[in-house]
């Protein structure tokens, strides 16, 4: 027993209080948004949630991530079959088809996609190491992100689906890559961008950009989200109007507000001060992981931190820009404050593999 409480002790203690921090103000905001309506149930599942979220974050802690890596591959066939099994059988909702109903459970494969790339990617790139300076080897890693990303755009799910590519690049650039392969990218990625626009987004995904450029196209249509959001973000002024107090929330002016718009919400019951601090939380996350992708063991713990680091900063960075009106409303939740099980899991899960990884570096380096 003193063994196994011994290998807390090699713990990342900043990783793990900014987590647990985190955590609880994610709950906090959820139940101030969800006490004066009809919604506690909501508030009660993601309790349960964080607490399924804790022990697999513990789990995947202690579960060595080299072990993990090496079976990747079968996770990544179960993930692309559950993404297509969504696309026949899945549950529709609000004119999207990305859950599988479990009756206890609504999964969403779409965000453990997230982590079966990352670990899958990282270890492709960790056993080519000097060999990834080839077209073949760009197109195969392109490949292997786009299926899973093309399947999860046809749900339709553009949120994802740019984390996903954004996991890509993000891998891409902190590997041993010539430039020229770089700005071709770019070039590619331009191309492909118009080409998307053309034949691949869907009329309702185009018009949340021509929106999202100006408000004013669509006041009560796909701009009125955008407005409210901001109406709300503002009307928190510096110290907020207290929990459960928000007017745009909990008057239902502001849409999704426990899920997509989970951050307006929240600057309008918890203000400047409150938001400031959560803020800097993701700040210190976001940190804690560059500080423990320097610190790692070998590449492949370098690209598995660097990969977590890149999907947290774009859900992250995203689900902020839009509901400040930087962004365009892509449905991207935000990490530990958006309602919802698989989000939360798929979050938890990384940090813990994260945990994992600073664990064995600091063995290594004491």
């Amino acid at each position: 027993m003193f063994n196994f409480f011994s290998k807390f002790k090699s713990f990342d203690v900043p990783l793990q209080i900014i987590c647990g921090l985190l955590l609880l103000i994610g709950l906090v905001i959820l139940y101030g948004t969800s006490v004066s309506g009809a919604n506690m149930e909501i508030f009660w599942r993601q309790l349960l949630f964080a607490g399924i979220g804790l022990a697999v974050y513990f789990f995947f802690s202690f579960y060595d991530y080299q072990s993990l890596s090496k079976v990747s591959k079968y996770g990544y066939i179960a993930i692309l079959l559950l993404l297509i099994f969504v696309l026949v059988f899945g549950r529709e909702i609000k004119g999207s088809t990305r859950w599988i109903d479990l009756g206890f459970f609504q999964l969403q494969p779409a965000e453990f996609a997230k982590i079966v790339v990352i670990v899958g990617l990282s270890r492709w790139l960790y056993l080519k190491r000097g060999q990834i300076n080839t077209w073949k080897s760009i197109a195969i890693t392109l490949l292997y992100t786009g299926i899973p990303a093309i399947l999860i755009m046809r749900e339709p799910d553009l949120g994802s689906s740019i984390i996903l590519i954004g996991v890509w690049a993000g891998l891409i650039l902190i590997s041993p890559m010539h430039k020229k392969y770089l700005a071709a990218l770019i070039i590619l990625a331009l191309i492909v961008s118009g080409i998307s626009w053309k034949f691949v987004l869907h009329d309702y995904q185009k018009r949340r950009i021509e929106v999202f450029i100006n408000p004013e196209l669509d006041p009560r249509g796909q701009g009125y989200n955008v407005r409210q959001a901001t109406i709300a973000v503002g009307s928190g002024q510096i110290f907020g109007r207290g929990l459960g107090q928000g007017l745009q929330g909990q008057l239902n002016f502001l849409p999704e507000r426990q899920t997509d718009f989970i951050f307006a919400s929240a600057s309008e019951e918890i203000g400047f001060v409150g938001v400031s601090a959560l803020l800097i939380l993701y700040f210190l996350l976001l940190n804690r992981l560059l500080y423990i992708m320097r610190n790692t063991k070998d590449d492949l713990a370098y690209y598995i931190v660097g990969g977590v680091l890149f999907m947290l900063f774009g859900q992250i960075s995203i689900n902020i820009g839009m509901n400040i009106g930087l962004m365009p409303v892509t449905g991207i939740p935000l990490p530990f404050l958006s309602y919802g099980g698989s989000s939360l899991l798929t979050v938890l899960i990384a940090l813990g593999i994260v945990q994992n990884i600073a664990r064995q570096s600091k063995t290594l380096r004491f």
